[in-house]
């Protein structure tokens, strides 16, 4: 639905991959995820997801590299932090304790600074509206991080 609210009769490609793209995380090891994917989307859907995996294999590596010249990946990329940083906000409010629950989370901190540093590269590049969700989600995030009380951030 993100991708829907900001691009316009999006390539149903794009829309496959945005809503398969977390498959391998869940897909037996054989047969190979993507060679199914493939006999049953086509070719892009596979090859955008492999691209989301090799993304969020790389937030584990000390600054992760940013990739903003493949426009489907990089609308798909966009609405995946836009969702899943979303509902950590919302995780986060329900459990009545946001400065705790993110607290509990040093690893999604430490990446703050790069999904910002991807929103500032992205944004030229994707439509207005995503990227200022984007900003809005992070912005959210940010602030939430920022009432951490100082003991509690280490």
């Amino acid at each position: 639905m993100t991708i829907g609210d900001h691009v316009r009769q999006p390539p149903p490609d794009l829309v496959a991959a945005a809503l398969l793209h977390d498959v391998p995380d869940f897909a037996s090891a054989t047969p190979d995820i993507y060679q199914v994917l493939a006999a049953d989307y086509g070719p892009e859907v596979p090859r955008i997801i492999a691209a989301l995996q090799a993304e969020h294999q790389a937030l584990d590596e000390p600054d992760p590299p940013i990739f903003v010249d493949d426009l489907p990946v990089l609308l798909a990329s966009t609405a995946d932090k836009i969702v899943a940083l979303g509902s950590l906000l919302r995780r986060a409010r329900a459990s009545r304790d946001v400065p705790g629950f993110f607290a509990r989370r040093p690893a999604l901190r430490a990446l703050v600074p790069h999904f910002r540093a991807y929103q500032h590269a992205a944004g030229p590049r994707v439509p207005a509206g995503m990227s200022a969700r984007l900003d809005v989600t992070l912005t959210l995030l940010e602030q939430a991080i920022a009432s951490i009380p100082a003991a509690s951030r280490s």
